[in-house]
């Protein structure tokens, strides 16, 4: 003891006795490496550092996930609280609360670069397939009466589901990518991620500081998959005026309600399809979009409000689903963007919507220096016709199908005819 007591403090550092305080060793030599590793803060302890640690290894195992499939396990593990948003929104100024949440600008009109659209000499045989269509649902079946509130309903879903098939196919001469691709009809799309920080107000966990997390689900009519991407319309890093609108109050006062259930991250398909892109969604305009309802109740304005809404949301949890099926997460943010499109109607009126996906560091520990936001570029709500008097479609507009038929060419400059 004699000795150890009149050793140097080196030494006894070096040496990994008593001497050293419980800190890491220190060696004389310089390059040697410590004799004992770093003290490390318990991983059940209520400290900022435990909290830190456990963050820390969580995110060291989801980068360490050899396949897309489970990291998605791994970040939908968790069971939280969380705001369940629906694209079809019911409250006051809803695009603005969704672009928040999502960190998108909206850009009135459609992108300058949207692909060209056919020859006059082959619009007059698209038309006669939308009309058609528009004949098929109103003139040519005798359907009986239908439920109160359901009339648009009961046309516009089987016009969708008829219409769009038909012009996939009539189309897919002039683009070999719709060839290519599968049609889900009523598919599951969610998307989960977390935006900003809140205290907890009550329970046992009351006064920690957890993220604030949201939850997509969305049901379209249809949607069209692809295996090739859409090609980008804007570059990624690029810079637009239109900002995003930022909004400090509780989800809860848009309302949004919390609820606890399976996180879901879902495009429509599995991960193992081939056609894991979107290329174009069908919405159908519900009660809750329903124009004379909103005119009647003095909420005029909120008409396209709330379409722009359910164009952001939806084509939100769609583009990032798809990033997410290619190893993308908020902690490794996208390399390229993710293009999809939408097309919301109610049987009568269209309304047209392009999304290109930035970013998916939306988290506040990866968005503080994070300069990108996703980019919705969206047309306000146009009528396809004006009435249906026997076999005559009158006032038909020819803007929405040259709009219609833009966006399903839309296409990659090169088109792989095999898939491997």
């Amino acid at each position: 003891m004699a000795a150890i007591r009149g050793a140097p403090l080196a030494t006894c550092l070096h040496a990994g006795l008593p001497g050293s305080g419980g800190r890491a060793a220190l060696s004389t030599a310089s390059g040697a490496s410590p004799c004992y590793p770093p003290v490390l803060p318990s991983r059940t302890a209520k400290s900022k550092a435990a909290k830190r640690r456990r963050e820390d290894e969580f995110l060291q195992r989801v980068h360490a996930c050899p396949t897309p499939a489970e990291k998605i396990r791994l970040l939908t593990k968790r069971q939280r609280l969380k705001y369940v948003i629906q694209p079809q929104a019911l409250g006051i100024g809803a695009d603005r609360w969704y672009q928040h949440f999502t960190k998108t600008a909206f850009v009135p009109g459609v992108p300058a670069g949207l692909s060209a659209a056919v020859p006059e000499s082959e619009l007059p045989g698209l038309k006669e397939v939308v009309c058609d269509a528009l004949l098929q649902e109103q003139f040519y079946l005798k359907k009986r009466r239908p439920f109160l509130y359901r009339e648009r309903e009961q046309m516009a879903l089987p016009l969708i589901g008829n219409m769009v098939p038909r012009l996939v196919s009539a189309l897919a001469g002039r683009n070999p990518l719709l060839g290519l691709s599968t049609l889900d009809c009523e598919p599951q799309v969610g998307f989960y991620w977390s935006r900003g920080e809140r205290t907890v107000p009550r329970g046992h966990r009351k006064g920690r500081v957890d993220p604030i997390l949201f939850q997509i689900e969305d049901k379209p009519c249809c949607q069209i998959r692809v295996p090739q991407q859409l090609p980008e319309i804007v570059p990624l890093e690029s810079s637009i005026p239109e900002d995003v609108p930022v909004i400090h109050l509780e989800p809860s006062r848009f309302p949004l309600f919390q609820r606890q259930y399976d996180n879901k991250i879902f495009i429509g398909s599995k991960i193992s399809d081939p056609a894991c892109y979107g290329h174009t969604q069908f919405h159908f305009a519900s009660e809750k979009l329903r124009r004379e309802k909103l005119v009647k109740s003095n909420l005029a304005d909120q008409i396209e409000v709330r379409l722009r809404a359910n164009g952001i949301a939806s084509l939100f949890a769609w583009t990032a689903a798809q990033a997410t099926y290619q190893g993308f997460w908020s902690e490794a943010d996208v390399t390229r963007p993710f293009i999809s499109q939408a097309v919301i109607t109610d049987g009568i009126y269209f309304s047209f919507f392009c999304y290109q996906l930035n970013t998916l560091a939306l988290s506040v520990r990866t968005d503080q220096h994070n300069v990108r936001k996703n980019i919705c570029w969206g047309t306000e709500s146009m009528p396809l016709y004006e009435t249906i008097e026997g076999e005559d479609v009158k006032g038909f507009n020819d803007k929405v199908l040259d709009l219609l038929v833009r966006f399903l060419l839309n296409r990659p400059q090169s088109v792989q005819t095999m898939i491997r």
